[in-house]
């Protein structure tokens, strides 16, 4: 276990991506006091324990309720009675057993919140707040408040009179690569163009590696204007500067930003300008704050009761509450409707309520925002957040008194707000969740305690292939240390039945995808009401999206990344699918900047895990293939006796005859012997070929922006990171061909003595050399006139020779970089890797952390922006069980580093005319029947269409431009498709699926119809 104040770099990887160490390390030193334990304090307090704190103090006076269990996941009917906090706080502990939990259940006091960094409150009545954030604010204590009142959220913060943000919104510091800089008053500064000024008007940058204009060089922070896509100007004067001759690096300062905040009793009668969450309610959050304040008003004059729910005497009451209060408002302040479209009244009505979906969502922002008290890391909301989702709820007037009477049932705080009739419609759901991961959890939390799909008859499905691991734990909230190596849908599955032993869950480990058909088949896809995914990839969004499209089923879609989520509703012949829009592909390096002209370190990471797996991986599985089947190999690459061919047999044999290694020293001395060819051999080479004087064939220099020109490497065991590399390589050699370790590798002094002893023959460079430098080659240059087949031949005559000293059942042992595993040397490797390419480039280093993150390919993520992305997903479900319209609908792009919400109305399908006939992407064509082609065709003519060509997957059934399938007109489409396309039917499958072109019979223009299925049995 890591020792408090330390960070958990296996357990946080995925955090640090997001906050970095120096956050990370004020992070684990802070405490936190949760007042209110019910399902937002719950919520809350699970996102700042795994993000890692000190220490988190749980506060409550109350005892649990069973209405609390419709929003708190670690309640249970056991517990009614017993004060909140303590219930909960040995389960909380579990979550992140560094962090020091401990519980109080006596009332919130100064003493205890002077012992925390942030103090933390929900359910905390407006009076005994104002109190509590007056002592905060004069104390130097960060102070959040927030309460879910049904579909309606308030939230508060003040971090003080001065507080400091170090990183208003996490993103790396923009860089420029500099392509001159001119003499002036006022100098333009203009970039090469190979990617857009990133920068904006008033930033500062500091300057590096500038050549000629030496003097901006000092480190200075310099204002910058007149930002263009490739330029901006600099407010210095560089009149008297030297003359720029090359070179240079301008980096974005991230500056600190001193906010001030204002007490809850100040902001409270002068709120400012609220954070909007959706631009269609943009008159909304003065609303909710005068009803918000009339909720309170309504409660300190009830002995602290809410309005009863669905009761028109208590609305009214609250409205009149709004009335007197908005009387004494300040003219800036005044509305002159306090209830427009009866949204105070419906808050009134619904207030009671205690929903989980709402709590997962504020829940994720406020322990964002007790993030950003900790740390300084991203900006704070400043100061008043309001949110609704009216929409989620049914129609106004069904829900009368006695529809949303409590039932003296766990879902009280739910039927509160969505009555008995939607609560049954919950319960009866069959629902198919993809993933069990981050997401995943968070809805399977989300569905126990709404009640989803516990009645009878009813199911949630969860599939997920992938097992727990160490680093899954800071925010797949589910699972615990012992889960390790388990699935993780069982896992997550025998969880969620624990917070509601209602829930009807079944758990699966297959991937969803075309070879998963004969599990997720027709019959299963046809029986389904909604599919949740919390998937980590397109490619599997896309194909789950593809098959809602094509059963009609809904589909609920979400993602995060650090901070950042995004929602995206998709409903039958409602919106557009999730594959009608796609993210332009991220922007790849060059294949010559990746191999000879690197010149950031990204550039240096992406050619070292390149290298890696070369070595390690894809060399010796071809050498595996070979020596599994020699002669079927052998006959395979002289058959195509290509340059592909010939470097796939080189990469064999140099695994199995130049470089195979039977002693531990052979390892070293190999591992010496690429780290003078990669770091020393092959820049001298380039910088022979290319001198830093030379030329291109305009005149220009060839080392210009943003090639670097390099520097060879002399490996010298005294510098401990080449030693370092030497130990990294050699052991992965070793473990390549087996080769047991010696005790002495683990020594610096013995390993340097035997890199030592290795013996190296000095460079010689070569005339004739070619080395690519087109940016737009996809491979590396070859020399021309290469004999492809004679060196096949030659190498496997030699590889046949040496396989007759092997057993038979003799193969390397493939390794297959894993990231996750500080033991087994692979990011040792990496690193230092990339840091030598890095060195030989003049390129800043990076640490192993750092190297992880690029090199690994982590995906930041974090537990709050989870929590709160399944919360919204969560409220939409409900307008899908409603059968809301599509203007209820919100897809949501939100950033909790700035804080920023940007929520839209889904986008409609687009519709196809033809003649009388309408569709979208979400219409089939269904033919009942055998149909023969000639009926097929005969089929769309009575529809007024030619058509003149029927496809199968790949394979063309039928063309009117061929005369032989002139001869298929009579044949069965059926049997076409499974003796051309050779598709393959199930026998429980009635039907399958044709493309057909078809054009109009009038003008010959193309039409674009449906998918057709035939229903051929």
């Amino acid at each position: 276990m890591v020792a408090s104040g330390e960070i958990d770099e296996d357990l946080h990887s995925r955090q640090l991506a997001v906050y970095g160490r120096e956050s990370m390390r004020r992070l684990v030193g802070a405490s936190v006091l949760v007042s209110g334990l019910g399902g937002l304090g719950a919520e809350i307090a699970k996102n700042v324990i795994l993000a890692g704190v000190k220490a988190v103090t749980l506060q409550d006076t109350a005892a649990c309720t069973l209405a609390d269990l419709g929003a708190h996941f670690y309640l249970t009917e056991a517990d009614v009675g017993t004060n909140r906090a303590q219930a909960c706080a040995a389960k909380l502990q579990e979550l992140n057993p560094v962090v020091a939990v401990t519980f109080v259940a006596a009332e919130i006091s100064d003493d205890l919140c002077k012992k925390h960094q942030v103090v933390v409150c929900s359910e905390l009545p407006l009076a005994r707040a104002k109190e509590v954030d007056a002592f905060c604010h004069a104390n130097s204590v960060a102070f959040i408040r927030g309460d879910v009142r049904g579909v309606f959220g308030s939230l508060f913060c003040d971090f003080g009179p001065g507080f400091n943000v170090l990183d208003t919104d996490g993103e790396e510091p923009h860089t420029c690569i500099v392509a001159s800089v001119s003499n002036d008053v006022t100098p333009l500064v203009t970039c090469i163009d190979d990617e857009r000024v990133e920068l904006q008007d008033g930033q500062r940058v500091v300057f590096a590696e500038v050549k000629g204009m030496t003097e901006l060089n000092d480190g200075k922070p310099r204002t910058i204007k007149n930002v263009k896509v490739h330029s901006f100007e600099l407010e210095e004067d560089t009149s008297a500067f030297g003359a720029y001759t090359g070179g240079g690096i301008a980096t974005q300062v991230k500056e600190t930003k001193t906010l001030a905040f204002r007490t809850l009793a100040a902001a409270i009668e002068e709120p400012g300008e609220f954070l909007l969450s959706d631009f269609a309610k943009m008159d909304r959050s003065p609303v909710l704050h005068l009803g918000f304040a009339a909720l309170e008003a309504f409660s300190a004059a009830n002995a602290g009761a809410t309005p009863r729910p669905g009761n028109d005497a208590d609305a009214a009451a609250v409205v009149a509450a709004a009335e007197t209060i908005n009387a004494a408002a300040s003219a800036a302040n005044k509305l002159d409707d306090v209830d427009p479209d009866g949204i105070v009244t419906l808050l009134a009505k619904t207030s009671r309520g205690v929903i989980s979906p709402m709590c997962a969502m504020f829940g994720g922002i406020m322990g964002q925002e007790v993030v950003k008290a900790c740390t300084g890391k991203f900006h704070p909301l400043h100061q008043w957040f309001y949110f609704d989702s009216v929409e989620s709820l049914p129609a106004p007037e069904t829900l009368t008194e006695a529809e949303v009477a409590p039932e003296g049932s766990r879902y009280d705080s739910q039927i509160a707000c969505f009555g008995r009739t939607m609560q049954r419609k919950i319960e009866s759901q069959k629902v198919f969740l993809v993933g069990a991961g981050a997401l995943g959890c968070e809805f399977i939390k989300n569905f126990a305690l709404m009640g989803l799909s516990c009645g009878a008859g009813a199911s949630v499905t969860v599939t997920d292939d992938d097992i727990i691991e160490k680093s899954n734990l800071s925010r797949q909230f589910l699972f615990r240390d012992w889960n390790i190596g388990q699935a993780k849908s069982t896992c997550a599955t025998n969880a969620a039945q624990a917070i509601n032993p209602a829930l009807n869950i079944n758990s699966l480990q297959n991937r969803v995808s075309p070879e998963t058909e004969d599990v997720f088949n027709d019959p299963f896809w046809q029986g389904l009401d909604v599919v949740v995914n919390a998937l980590d990839n397109v490619n599997a969004r896309l194909y789950v999206d593809s098959r809602c499209v094509y059963f009609g089923v809904p589909l609920l879609e979400s993602g995060t990344l650090g901070t950042k989520c995004n929602t995206q509703m998709v409903v039958p012949n409602l919106t557009e699918n999730y594959g009608a829009s796609r993210d332009p592909p991220e922007k790849s390096a060059p294949m010559c900047t990746l191999h000879s002209f690197p010149h950031n370190i990204d550039h240096c990471l992406t050619w070292a895990r390149s290298e890696f797996e070369g070595m390690f991986e894809k060399s010796p599985g071809e050498a595996n293939s070979y020596l599994s089947k020699p002669a079927e190999y052998a006959a395979a690459a002289r058959q195509a006796g290509d340059a592909q061919a010939r470097e796939n047999v080189e990469k064999a044999a140099e695994c199995l005859l130049t470089s195979r290694c039977s002693t531990y020293e052979e390892c070293v001395a190999w591992a010496h012997l690429r780290f003078q060819d990669s770091f020393h051999d092959k820049i001298a080479q380039l910088t022979f070929t290319f001198p830093e004087d030379a030329m291109t064939s305009t005149g220009s220099p060839f080392w210009s922006a943003p090639k670097r020109f390099p520097r060879a490497l002399t490996l010298s065991t005294a510098d401990p990171t080449h030693l370092a590399l030497m130990r990294a390589v050699a052991n992965l050699k070793a473990e390549l061909h087996g080769v047991a370790r010696p005790p002495w590798a683990a020594d610096d002094a013995a390993l340097a003595a035997a890199v030592d002893a290795v013996a190296v023959t000095p460079f010689k460079p070569r005339s004739g050399v070619k080395i690519e430098t087109d940016p737009k080659a996809t491979a590396a240059a070859s020399d021309m006139g290469t004999d492809d087949d004679a060196i096949i031949e030659d190498l496997l005559g030699k590889l046949e020779a040496v396989r007759a000293g092997f057993a038979g059942d003799y193969r390397l042992s493939v390794i297959e970089f894993e990231k996750d595993d500080d033991t087994n040397f692979h990011m040792d490797a990496i690193a230092g890797l990339s840091n030598m390419r890095a060195r030989n480039y003049s390129i800043p280093e990076v640490d192993k952390l750092k190297a992880k993150l690029i090199a690994g390919r982590i995906i930041p993520a974090i537990a709050t922006t989870t929590a709160m992305a399944t919360g919204l997903v969560c409220l939409e479900l409900y307008k899908v069980f409603n059968s809301a319209p599509i203007e209820a609908y919100r897809n949501t792009f939100a950033n909790l580093a700035l804080p920023l919400f940007a929520m839209a109305e889904p986008i409609a399908p687009k519709q196809f005319k033809f003649k009388e006939m309408t569709w979208t992407l979400w219409d089939r064509w269904i033919l009942e029947g055998d149909f023969t082609v000639k009926e097929l065709l005969d089929w769309f003519a009575g529809k007024g269409l030619v058509a003149y060509s029927v496809s199968c997957g790949q394979s063309l059934i039928y063309n009117n431009i061929f005369p032989k399938h002139k001869a298929r007109m009579d044949q069965k489409v059926s049997d076409l498709v499974q003796s051309v396309a050779k598709l393959v039917i199930p026998a429980d499958r009635r039907h399958f699926d044709i493309v057909v072109a078809c054009e109009d019979e009038d003008d010959g223009e193309d039409v674009d119809v449906p998918l057709v299925s035939i229903q051929f049995r």
